[in-house]
């Protein structure tokens, strides 16, 4: 039978809601009975009841009543009571009665965060003592230990964790919306670049780019040529670097947990626009080992995807589900900035990703719980291998398999093991929920959120391992959505890296020269690659014996120097490839490797996308078209 889900929308400020199944979560054994389900908060005429209300029982008033005669010693005796004998207390002879509303004052001592953590909201108050409602008893204790300074006792009033949630995004939903956006520093975040600032800036280098092509073409040709084989040679020994670090023993495997010792994780699966790939999801997450009652998946939808929301509707969510909807913030809707307003809703102790066409193995939670608990303390993140299921699709599908199982299954695992900067995948990533919060999450205005994320993990002098677990993605196999998707990563490597480099000593410090090459090596390798690949193709005349534009200005060694340089990089990695596709399993995709080169073709175009976005559409979102291949089931 199809599930019901109730809509939860805040009462006040930008709309927000929580969707929940409504499925009662078991008592904890020992714990008193949690109350009923509580009535609507609008009553015939629109008029909002009390919170307390909405959380007790008849019955439970008209215990209130009863307990007015209780002491203030009475209390430890009224608390060993079953919970419906437990709902008010008397102080000083006082009766403690509902409020018409959250304790404001308590709230406000606090981030949002806290009390959506405990999923707990103070709601009266007598002197020292407070009614507080709580979804779960257990945090009972670290609460006590938060607000000691505000109360000498709390008492518990159980209520539906939706409940609490709904009136707690009453109160602070503009402010999480808000930090949504801004969780990181503005010295640290692409919000602060201004496109409109750079472009004239932009504009100025291409005239000069166009003045020199018709003025002196040699010239340019020649400043091209050393700009192209600097970033050759910058990304050449950084791919020479991670594959000579991959021969390097890894870490002792880790031990096997006890099941009751496995960490809480939290799952995030930002959807979007996700109608035809949505029925798989489910199937393919429900084959998931790692015990329900430490795990929860978090499907997070914007407000205003009616695509998304009519599926997961569809859908027969089981109890660990649950859906989180983020409302809207001006122009800017991105997938980090889902991810950030969604983390308040985390009650995992580990933050992970995935994206809404994954389809990772069963066991891989296992594996990540068993990594984190014998991995040292500055290790705070785990990045799993990213393959394709539908590789055998197409030719580009194929060379794309190609390229990330050299990168996944060779290069970082190489750049890993060698503690330099690694730049994330945007799924599959794993990492400590403490640290995520000191690093502000994610950028929101950056489209490569993940690499962003990777490059301020080593800043802090933390680090990012690389795990034994594979998640299968669809590749796109098809031109003008390849080419949109690279354009996005492109373009948040330029934006990332720009960032980054605003302070060059800084960055310098904080990696330390051998991290700070690598970081170099990575971005402007990789970008200039994509960019300035028609100037190194270029070098193949030199090769073929032909003359070269540059040859007016650039000695005959230079040149030579350079074709020779060009075939070193080709052939390294052309290893690579062969090596990831040998290491994936599929070592017949290695008879593609020699083709890769026209298959980075496209990336030129990818590239001049992103550079003209940087300074158009910087925080444009070019969402990737997913489901034509429906599913690895």
């Amino acid at each position: 039978m199809a599930s019901k889900v109730s809509n939860i929308r805040a009462t006040h400020g930008p709309r927000a809601r929580i969707l929940y199944r409504h499925r009662p979560e078991a008592p904890t054994p020992g714990t008193p009975t949690s109350f009923d389900t509580p009535p609507s908060p609008l009553g015939p005429r629109g008029k909002q009841h009390s919170i307390a209300a909405d959380a007790l029982h008849e019955d439970h008033l008209r215990n209130i009543q009863r307990l007015k005669k209780l002491r203030a010693d009475a209390v430890d005796r009224v608390l060993r009571k079953p919970a419906r004998d437990t709902v008010g207390h008397l102080h000083q002879g006082r009766p403690l009665v509902p409020t018409r509303g959250p304790l404001t004052d308590v709230l406000a001592k606090y981030p949002p965060q806290f009390w959506l953590r405990h999923t707990a909201l103070p709601f009266d108050r007598l002197g020292r003592t407070a009614l507080v409602l709580v979804a779960d008893p257990a945090v009972l204790p670290s609460l006590q230990e938060a607000l000691k300074d505000d109360f000498d006792t709390l008492l518990p009033v159980m209520a539906a964790a939706d409940v609490i949630e709904k009136h707690l995004l009453a109160q602070f939903d503009p402010e999480l919306t808000k930090d949504a956006s801004q969780s990181v520093p503005a010295v640290e975040s692409c919000r602060s670049f201004d496109p409109t600032a750079a472009r004239p800036l932009a504009f100025a280098c291409l005239g000069l780019l166009i003045t020199l092509c018709f003025v002196a073409p040699a010239f340019l040709a020649t400043l091209a040529s050393g700009f192209a084989l600097i970033g050759l040679l910058m990304f050449t020994a950084l791919r020479a670097t991670g594959l000579i670090g991959q021969f390097r023993p890894p870490r002792l495997k880790p031990v096997a947990l006890p099941s009751e010792v496995l960490p809480r994780i939290s799952m995030l699966v930002p959807l979007f626009r996700e109608a035809e790939i949505g029925r798989h999801l489910l199937r393919r997450l429900c084959r998931l080992s790692y015990p329900r009652d430490r795990l929860e998946v978090l499907l997070v939808v914007e407000e205003d995807d009616q695509i998304t929301q009519d599926a997961i509707r569809l859908a027969d969510l089981p109890d660990w589900f649950r859906v989180v909807e983020v409302p809207g913030y001006g122009a800017l809707k991105t997938k980090p900035r889902a991810m950030n307003y969604a983390l308040n809703f985390c009650r995992g102790d580990i933050i992970g990703v995935w994206d809404a066409e994954d389809a990772p193995e069963p066991h891989q939670l296992h594996r990540v719980a068993h990594h984190f608990a014998t991995a040292p303390p500055e290790v705070v993140c785990l990045q799993g291998v990213l393959d394709y299921y539908n590789c055998d699709h197409n030719w580009i599908s194929r060379c794309f398999t190609l390229e990330y199982a050299g990168w996944f299954r060779v290069l970082m695992q190489g750049l890993a093991r060698l503690r330099l900067v690694l730049p994330l995948g945007g799924t599959t990533m794993f990492i400590r929920r403490n640290a995520l919060e000191q690093l502000g999450a994610w950028d929101a205005h950056n489209v490569t959120e993940d690499a962003d994320l990777g490059v301020r993990i080593a800043r802090r002098g933390l680090r990012t391992e690389m795990v034994a677990v594979t998640t299968y993605e669809e590749a796109n196999s098809r031109v003008i959505p390849w080419i949109k998707q690279r354009s996005r990563w492109l373009k948040g490597f330029m934006m990332t890296y720009l960032v980054h480099m605003r302070h060059p000593r800084r960055l310098w410090r904080e990696l330390g020269p051998r991290r700070f090459l690598g970081f170099q090596a990575f971005f402007l390798g990789t970008i200039g690659q994509s960019l300035m690949g028609p100037v190194l193709w270029s070098f193949w005349l030199i090769v073929l014996g032909l003359g070269h534009p540059a040859s007016a200005y650039v000695p005959p060694a230079i040149l030579h120097f350079s074709a020779t340089a060009l075939i070193l990089f080709e052939a390294l990695s052309i290893s690579i490839w062969i090596a990831g596709a040998r290491a994936s399993g599929r070592g017949y995709l290695a008879w593609n490797a020699p083709l890769m080169p026209l298959y980075f073709l496209m990336s030129c175009a990818a590239a001049l996308k992103a550079l003209y976005e940087v300074f158009a559409a910087p925080f444009f979102w070019d969402k990737t078209q997913h489901g034509d291949h429906g599913g690895a089931e």
